[in-house]
């Protein structure tokens, strides 16, 4: 049976409002595809550009870039970001909408990142839009 992941409201490019399952987060990486693109596979090296939304299991939203209106761009695959990022996002089609739930050893591990609300041993939850490759 596959483990109970959060649902996500909207389509590509628009704010995702997320909603846990009621359960515990499950083990290990998951990844879901929300909206299949149509676009080429993305590939480690790549420069990637994205709109995301990151929130804590059954937590508030710790981080969003379409409040502020702009995209982000970094590498991908290489260590640039966190490792549930590296590997989810890897492989994946441009114009996808992914639903990622990171376990803490992919994410900010047990330390967290207090002053931006995430707890020690958090699994975090992002819905990341793949928009382009700069």
């Amino acid at each position: 049976m596959s483990p109970q992941l959060p649902s996500a409201t909207g389509g590509f490019g628009e704010k995702p409002v997320i909603t846990f399952p009621g359960t515990p987060a499950p083990e290990g990486l998951q990844v879901s595809v929300l909206v299949e693109g149509d676009g080429p596979e993305i590939a480690a090296g790549d420069n990637i550009v994205v709109h995301y939304l990151g929130q804590s299991w059954d937590g508030g939203v710790f981080d969003n870039s379409y409040d502020r209106g702009a995209t982000i761009d970094f590498p991908i695959g290489i260590g640039a970001v966190i490792g549930g990022w590296d590997q989810g996002i890897v492989g994946n089609k441009l114009g996808s909408r992914l639903l990622l739930s990171i376990p803490p050893e992919l994410g900010y591990g047990m330390r967290g990142v207090p002053q931006a609300g995430i707890a020690g041993g958090a699994t975090l939850v992002f819905v990341v839009d793949l928009v382009d490759v700069a």
